[in-house]
This record gives C-alpha cells, structure tokens and sequence, in this order.
C-alpha cells in the first residue's frame, strides 16, 4: 500500500521516500510490475473494478500500473498538484493535454516560441477545426488582446525552447481565467526543483519526464499534472484508449531519476550561471542568453517565478558555418537533439529540433543560423568553460 508523507518534509525528502507502494515482500528499493494486465478472485470482482477502480486496483497496464502510479503519486507531491498522469513522452503529454479539452471550434492562445513538435500539435488541432492564435509570449498585451470570451485555452512554455523567453505565468494564467480559459504550462525547462506553476495560477503542468526528472538519457516519459478531475476525469480517457501510458519499465526508471533530481538540477544550474557569465564578451559570440544573468530582458521574473536560472544556456556564434565550426570542435560537449541530460550537451537548433519552420518564422522566434543551445551536464564547470574557449577560438 502507498505509504504518505508529511506535507512539510523538503521536497528532496519527498522525492525519495513519497508514494512508496511495497508489495507483502517489504523491498526496499521501488517494485518494478512488468505486467500488461492483472487476475481477478472472480468475475464479480472483475465487474467491480470495470465500474470504478480503487487507488490501489488495476485493470491493464495501459489505464495504470503500480509502479507507474509510484511515479504518478511522486511527482504530483513535488509538483503540488491533486494527480497525475505518466505518458509515454513529452509530447504524449503535450498531446494528450490539449487534445483532450479541444472541440472544433474551440480557441485556443499560444505563445509562438515553443519546440517544434509542440508547434506540430497545434498546426494539427488547427487542420481538426480549432483557432489557434499566436502571440509573443512575453508580452502580456498581446495575451490581453487576443484571449476573447470562451477562449478555451492558453498554452506556453514557461521558459521556451529554445531561445530561453521566460513567460510571466501569474500574469497570463490571470487573463485567462479571466476569460475561463485553462492554463496549460509546458515547464521542462524550469524543471520540478524550480517549479511553483501551480500557485502562480497553472491549472496543468506538462512535463518531457525525458530531461531532467530521468537525467541520464536513458529512456521516454512525460507527465500531466493537474487537478484529480482534469487528469483523471478529461485526460485519462483520452491517453488510456489512444495508448499514451508510460511503460512501467520507463516509470521505474524514472522513480530512480527523481530521488537524485534536486541535487543534479542545482549542481546543473550553478555551472550553468558560471559558464555563462564566463561566456559574455567572448569575441566569438554575438550573444549570450541565460536567464540568470542581469542582462537578460526577463532576469527578474525568471528569479521571482523560478528562483535560479535553470539548467540551459543559449549563444550565437553569428553564422551557421561558425557554428558548426565551434560544434565539431567540442570536445566534452555531446552533439544531439535532448537536453537535461547529466552529459553535456550542445544543439544546434536552425538544422535540428526547428529545422522544418520556415527562415522566416525561425528568425521571427530568435533561431538564428548562429544559435547554439547548450544543456549542462555535471561535469566540471571549469572543464565545459575550457572546452568551449577552445572551440570558440578556432578559425
């Protein structure tokens, strides 16, 4: 049975100890059930449970599992939210968020900075008959004038991908509710240790389990995080009969992530803020973009919302042959397309993650042809400085 935790424990203690589920054996270490269904004492009780399941009774792995709901249990405690729902990856969760609560002839509002699959969710909403009106995320107006009466929606990530916009969550989940629209927040950048999206008024919180909550690159998973009759009641249907559930192989995995999460993700971000700050005013570079450092045009409301600036730095190398240039020279620096990871890695975005947008719209977003995002690992601060000097000054 799940064993509950004192709402005033540090969420470190949570994240290791909150939601447990141990079996008649008493194991230490979280149960991982490789099951696709489960038995039943008689057909009563198989009729009983179709009806209306108990929180520790399960019908198909595809609906729920034990160790997918430790998972589920663990991250709504840290996240601060009534429930939540484990999917397959990020972009089932991002998926499975929106099209649960989108009719045709809905309207939704988003911000026009976000990860290219994101922004294939919504182009796929809008071929289903729903409005989507884009806005610049960090301009509060724009929100105003475009979330109407009956919108039904407003959908952001709280710091974009990947040009590092902070979006003021109070501000906009304030206009929408105004409205009665829902605040759907795409967080993986500000991740868990980081995150206060509920109080500062998200209604659902999303998550690409991926990054940092696994933090080794080992395997899939995403996360719906919101009220018990928006996961339970809106977006469970949906991902349980579409096929969205994360795999209890992925979810114990991810359960071993998070005990270790609060520890990397600040040893991540302090080297993070060092590097980039070591970064300004190198001649190689025609900018620097981290939300922890004072320049940056959202500085003090990533600190306010956040508290830190997270885990990931931008630069412009000012063309894509430098950085390529300055890419192919790394050498601690891993070269793929994820982030979140305890190696280092760097992405180049224009011939990448946003490579299908047009030049037009990649140059409206800040994805220049120079633009390098940079996920922090937890090497050596000192040793991701070195390695990005040395590569920066090649000719």
């Amino acid at each position: 049975m799940s064993k509950e935790q004192s709402p005033n424990l540090h969420p470190r203690t949570r994240a290791v100890h909150h939601g447990i589920r141990r079996s008649q054996y008493g194991e230490m270490a979280e149960a991982l059930f490789m099951t696709q269904g489960f038995s039943y004492d008689s057909a009563e009780q198989a009729e009983a449970r179709f009806i209306h399941a108990g929180p520790d009774e399960f019908i198909y792995a595809r609906y729920g599992n034990p160790t997918s709901r430790m998972f589920e249990d663990r991250i709504a405690n840290l996240e601060g939210t009534e429930d939540a729902f484990a999917t397959a990856s990020g972009m089932a969760a991002v998926n499975g968020a929106l099209m649960a609560i989108a009719r045709p002839g809905d309207h939704i509002v988003s911000a026009r900075a976000l990860f290219g699959s994101c922004l294939y969710v919504l182009d796929t909403l809008a071929k289903f008959g729903v409005e989507i009106t884009y806005v610049d995320g960090t301009d509060l107006q724009q929100w105003k004038d475009a979330i109407r009466p009956g919108t039904r929606a407003v959908f952001f990530e709280s710091v974009s991908n990947p040009t590092l916009e902070v979006v003021d969550i109070t501000g906009v989940s304030a206009l929408a509710h105004e409205a009665g629209a829902l605040v759907v927040v795409d967080n993986v950048f500000a991740t868990p240790v980081f995150s206060r999206a509920v109080e500062q008024g998200a209604d659902v919180i999303v998550y690409s389990a991926t990054k940092h909550i696994d933090g080794a690159g080992r395997c899939l998973g995403g996360l719906i995080c919101g009220t018990r009759h928006f996961v339970r009641e809106v977006a469970e249907p949906y991902l349980k009969h579409t096929g969205g559930a994360i795999s209890p192989f992925n979810a114990w995995l991810m359960l071993n992530g998070i005990a270790t999460m609060d520890l990397r993700v600040r040893a991540q971000t302090a080297s993070a803020l060092e590097l980039a700050a070591a970064l300004q005013g190198n001649p190689a570079l025609t900018k620097v973009i981290y939300p922890g450092l004072a320049d940056h045009p959202q500085h003090e409301l990533a600190l306010r919302q956040m508290g830190a600036g997270g885990t990931m730095v931008a630069v412009d190398t000012g063309s894509k042959e430098a950085a390529f240039r300055t890419v192919n020279a790394l050498e601690i620096f891993q070269i793929s397309n994820n982030l979140g990871d305890a190696k280092s890695i760097v992405t180049h975005p224009a011939t990448t993650t946003h490579q299908r947008l047009s030049e037009e719209v990649r140059a409206s977003l800040g994805i220049t042809p120079g633009l390098l995002r940079l996920s922090i690992g937890l090497e050596h601060a000192g040793d991701l400085i070195a390695d990005l000097g040395q590569a920066l000054a090649r000719k």
